[in-house]
């Protein structure tokens, strides 16, 4: 368990907010009263969300150390809840990865996330406060993303250690498939026969839910679940499973 925390009215920032995940995460929180600090890349994505969300608008790259220091300035002494939800992706053979989308992507979705909640954490200590992190069911091992599943699970791995020495509400939330502009974004179309998408704001309320019901995990749809304890209990099984129901990307 992790603990519970009120979400509504406390001062949130909502990284990746200018589409998908982010920006439904942000329109939920506005809705239950909660000042916003909105993080993206895309200007004008980002200022349509703060049109709707009444947030405060911070355009930063993550994958840059000034980016992430701006964020940090952004929201050092307001922070309650620190909602990472900003990544990218891509799809390929691990070989066929180049050097540069490694790094980008060891940046963006797990270097960011530690040096956000490291700069941070003091604040959100201070205020009884909760960090979310924005995982993937990808976590558990994808082939073709052998990159991605890395961050992935690397965040998650670091989300397990931050509940256990921080003293703050640190949830995990891990969702199958989105539908959001992702796929189009990492170049690949979604080939797998499953999971089937599920909405950005399915997500939202399920990320809520777990920060109020204390929950230091939730995978969204709640049937992943099972997929996550076959790995963990019989991973030769789990593999031979997902090569039957994975074909390759065309």
């Amino acid at each position: 368990m992790s603990r519970r925390t009120r979400v509504a009215g406390r001062n949130a920032v909502v990284t990746g907010a200018s589409s998908g995940i982010g920006a439904a995460v942000a329109e939920r929180l506005a809705a239950m009263g909660c000042p916003l600090v909105l993080v993206g890349r895309d200007r004008d994505r980002l200022a349509a969300v703060r049109a709707r969300t009444g947030g405060r608008a911070v355009v930063a790259d993550l994958g840059t150390a000034r980016g992430v220091e701006s964020v940090a300035e952004a929201a050092v002494d307001w922070v309650e809840l620190l909602i990472h939800v900003a990544g990218i992706g891509w799809a390929g053979p691990l070989a066929d990865t180049p050097a540069t989308t490694v790094d980008e992507l060891m940046a963006v979705n797990l270097g960011a996330p530690v040096q956000l909640t490291r700069a941070l954490l003091p604040t959100l200590r201070a205020a009884d406060g909760h960090v979310v992190f924005v995982a993937s069911i990808a976590a558990i091992g994808v082939a073709n993303e052998a990159v991605y599943a890395a961050t992935k699970a690397g965040l998650r791995g670091f989300a397990d250690a931050v509940r256990l020495e921080s003293g703050v509400g640190v949830t995990t939330v891990l969702p199958g498939v989105v539908a959001t502009e992702y796929f189009r974004r990492r170049g690949t179309a979604y080939h797998r026969r499953f999971p089937r998408m599920v909405p950005p704001q399915r997500v939202a309320a399920g990320l809520v839910g777990a920060v109020e019901g204390g929950k230091a995990e939730v995978f969204v749809p709640r049937w992943l679940t099972l997929g996550a304890r076959v790995h963990g209990a019989a991973p030769a099984t789990f593999a031979r499973l997902s090569r039957r129901f994975d074909p390759p990307a065309r």
